[in-house]
């Protein structure tokens, strides 16, 4: 095991510290940040599917009458060059379901987005304040400082 150690410490000295630029750049936040939205969002993309399949296409199936939405689609019959019958199947139900799936996903990434961009006003306006405070105390010393240099 050390042997196998030394020969990658050799060969990332050898290419240019390749392998140091590579661990380098994996292990800085933005990079580990992203794998773990990407994990975050295939579980959550895992879990809107089972809403929009389990849950909300059976209760508008109930609405329009036991309509199963995942199984609607076009078939087209036609004779083939072998003279064999031969269907082309769209399937619009299916297509329907992954419309709902991607429109709830991504009002789910508004509201998350809305709610980070208020966050982030509200802590500007109060450092805002903050700093203004920090300018009027600092004019009012210096008016103060000003008075007492001019009765001297």
């Amino acid at each position: 095991m050390k042997n196998i150690k030394e020969k990658i410490a050799k060969a990332s000295e050898k290419g240019g510290g390749l392998l140091t630029e590579f661990k380098e750049f994996a292990m800085k936040g933005n990079v580990i940040d992203m794998a773990v939205g990407v994990v975050i969002g295939g579980a959550f993309g895992k879990i809107v599917t089972s809403l929009v399949n389990d849950i909300i296409m059976p209760l508008v199936s109930v609405i329009t009458g036991n309509i199963d939405f995942s199984n609607l689609k076009y078939v087209h019959s036609y004779m083939n060059s072998a003279g064999e019958k031969a269907e082309i199947v769209v399937k619009y139900g299916s297509f329907m379901n992954t419309i709902i799936d991607f429109l709830i996903v991504a009002f789910c990434i508004f509201m998350v987005i809305k709610i980070m961009n208020s966050t982030k006003k509200k802590f500007e306006k109060e450092e805002k304040a903050e700093e203004v405070k920090v300018d009027e105390n600092t004019e009012l010393l210096k008016e103060i400082r000003d008075l007492l240099k001019n009765n001297k």
